[in-house]
């Protein structure tokens, strides 16, 4: 297990996720998402904002992608 923070995915906050694989745990992001959406978090909606841009550039995206997997690869499992 490897735990990112909402912040390290591209969020706003410093709320955790653990999960096994990059897939896992950028899915849990991404409810954690919905649900600041759902509450019109205006910190999160910048965040949001700001990927929605990057979905625009699809290399960027996938730079974007690309980066943050190779953090979760590179985190040391969690004790």
């Amino acid at each position: 297990m490897k735990t990112m923070t909402c912040r390290q995915l591209g969020g706003a906050c410093d709320e955790t996720f653990t999960a096994e694989t990059f897939e896992q745990i950028a899915a849990l992001s991404q409810q954690h998402g919905m649900d600041m959406f759902e509450k019109q978090d205006a910190a999160h909606l910048a965040a949001m904002q700001a990927m929605h841009e990057l979905m625009h550039e699809p290399d960027a995206m996938q730079k974007w992608y690309n980066e943050r997997k190779a953090e979760f690869e590179n985190l040391p499992e969690d004790v």
